[in-house]
């Protein structure tokens, strides 16, 4: 018991030193940064009137916070950031969206946070309902250096006022950090901080107390989880905590760095009385279908002690190749069961036959069967769009009771799927989620194809209590965002002021020569097709893809692609 104790200290004591090395070389770095926030924070204080403006739609983005008004019918979108290849852009705007109404609407407020992203917000409903913003990050425009808040803000919803909450003792600056409301206080937890050089992830534990306006520490007994951030966390009705997942990065060795993806839960318990915080960490394990290993999920708390997890990406590094698996599935955690389960979609009869077929929008369906002690069937679609670009959709659906189909079954499916259109969100990472009446809402968040992120804005529901279709609410096509390509960027850069006749010739040539596919020869098969053209098409999905793109995903793009084309002449 000595030696553990003592290396327990040992840990703790490397913990600290590395911190304070961090934060060392990072305070340069902060300083820097700081200027160019405080040239924000003059714009910002030009503004001197509250304004409401209606608006289509917020610009694209991630790692912004989404909350539900606990007074009104409407959402609260706060801050995010969004990259288009060359610059990263933070935002702190603040946008309203009516849900009766299906309408945004951007709300200026006098002196607001600093623009930031990858921040924590929760809602409160006393004195009209207040929103809490804690943390987040400020990066630089190239994206290489940060600026880590700790500040502590609260927007008083009925007045429409920010406030900033002055008090001493609570977390370092940090992000991807996850926070919660339990009763009369605010819960944080974990996150990181992280600068050129170096980075630390966080295991700590502190509590805001809504009624003092005061910050503790809280020491809870038992083993917690270990450092990281980007984890799931969600209060219960009995005032405990459930934590799940994570992400953090490891050193391996000199300038090489390893990512883990954590699967583990926990459950912090509130041992104390209502004026005393006892708390106990406590290890869950959970039964049910539980999530694939995956970071960048989304989480809201349901009704009846639920709380809903929402896609993902789950990256598999190879070298210095990483290739993102994206997810759009619906997982559900029942608190009291201590249960996972798979957030399956009841099927209209003609959503049925749309997936077992597909049709031009949804290209290269394929089935994959799970176990047989679950029935179920995974579908991979993948889709792609004009310039190549492929956004692969998986579901899974209960195929129990799946019959083959005869010939007028599917003639009759076929017609139903023309009335009854398919709609669902496209695979992501980093949305944002917010539960209202039982409906979930998922905004925003990212995809990647190649070395290409898409940044989305569109916005999507689901009733949970009917869990039978998705909704479109605002659609938008990521496909018209604008890509700065850094290598291209520089040799322009270079090559500014010279005659650019030819080299504009050559991209004419190029693109008409990209666009000049092998024509189909009837009456040849798709497969015949494919058999004489596979060469071509794979050549164009490298190409898209990049060239470190694996084997077997590129081999499926292409056939996708090729299948597209042959299906639209």
């Amino acid at each position: 018991m000595g030696k553990k104790s003592k290396k327990g200290r040992g840990v703790e004591k490397t913990a600290t030193k590395m911190e304070k090395k961090i934060c060392k070389r990072s305070k340069r770095e902060e300083e820097d940064l700081e200027t160019l926030i405080a040239e924000f924070r003059q714009l910002d204080a030009k503004n001197t009137q509250v304004t409401e403006e209606a608006c289509s739609f917020p610009l694209p983005r991630l790692n912004a916070s989404l909350t539900s008004n606990p007074e009104k019918d409407e959402l609260i979108l706060f801050g995010g950031e969004y990259f288009n290849g060359q610059k990263t852009f933070l935002y702190n705007e603040l946008y309203l969206y009516n849900i009766k109404k299906n309408a945004w609407t951007k709300l200026e407020i006098p002196n607001p946070p600093s623009p930031r992203s990858a921040h924590q917000a929760v809602v409160v409903p006393q004195a009209g309902g207040q929103l809490w913003v804690f943390g987040g990050e400020f990066a630089s425009p190239n994206g290489e250096q940060f600026y880590h808040y700790k500040d502590l803000w609260v927007l008083h919803l009925d007045s429409k006022t920010w406030e900033q909450i002055k008090v001493k003792g609570g977390p370092s600056g940090r992000s991807g950090h996850r926070m919660a409301v339990c009763k009369r206080q605010i819960l944080v937890f974990g996150g990181f901080h992280e600068s050129s050089r170096d980075f630390v992830y966080y295991n700590d534990v502190y509590s805001f107390n809504l009624d003092t306006f005061t910050w503790t520490k809280l020491f809870p007994s038992g083993t917690g989880p270990c450092p990281r951030s980007g984890c799931q966390m969600a209060s219960t009705l009995d005032g405990n905590v459930v934590i799940y997942g994570g992400y953090s990065k490891q050193r391996v060795k000199k300038d090489v760095e390893k990512g883990i993806v954590y699967i583990d839960m926990f459950l912090l318990k509130n041992d104390g009385k209502e004026s005393e915080d006892k708390w106990t960490w406590v290890r869950l394990s959970p039964t049910g279908a539980r999530p694939s290993p995956r970071s960048g999920a989304s989480l809201a708390v349901a009704p009846n002690n639920r709380i809903v997890l929402f896609g993902g990406v789950h990256d598999e590094e190879e070298e210095e190749n990483i290739q993102g698996e994206f997810f759009n599935d619906i997982y559900i955690y029942d608190v009291v069961k201590n249960r996972w389960f798979a957030g399956k979609l009841k099927e209209h009869k003609g959503q049925k036959r749309k997936r077992r077929r597909g049709t031009k929008e949804e290209e290269d369906a394929k089935k994959i069967e799970s176990s047989e002690s679950t029935s179920l069937t995974e579908i991979v679609k993948e889709v792609v769009t004009e310039d190549g670009t492929v956004m692969t959709v998986k579901q899974v659906i209960n195929s129990s009771n799946s019959k083959p189909a005869t010939e007028s079954e599917e003639e009759e499916e076929e017609n139903d799927s023309e009335k009854v259109p398919f709609v669902e969100p496209c695979p992501r990472s980093s949305a944002m989620a917010a539960i209202k009446l039982g409906v979930l809402y998922i905004y925003g968040g990212m995809f990647e194809v190649g070395d290409r992120q898409f940044t989305l804005n569109d916005l999507y529901c689901i009733d949970l209590h009917k869990m039978d279709e998705w909704k479109v609410l605002i659609e938008t096509n990521p496909k018209t965002q604008e890509w700065l390509d850094e290598e291209e960027s520089e040799g322009e850069e270079e090559c500014e002021g010279a005659a650019g006749g030819e080299d504009e010739e050559e991209d004419e040539a190029s693109s008409e020569e990209g666009d000049d596919h092998p024509a189909v020869q009837p009456p040849e098969s798709y497969t015949e097709y494919l058999s004489r053209t596979e060469a071509y098409w794979i050549k164009l999905a490298k190409n898209n893809m990049g060239q470190n793109a694996k084997e077997k995903k590129t081999l499926k793009v292409a056939q996708a692609m090729a299948k597209t084309f042959y299906d639209n002449v």
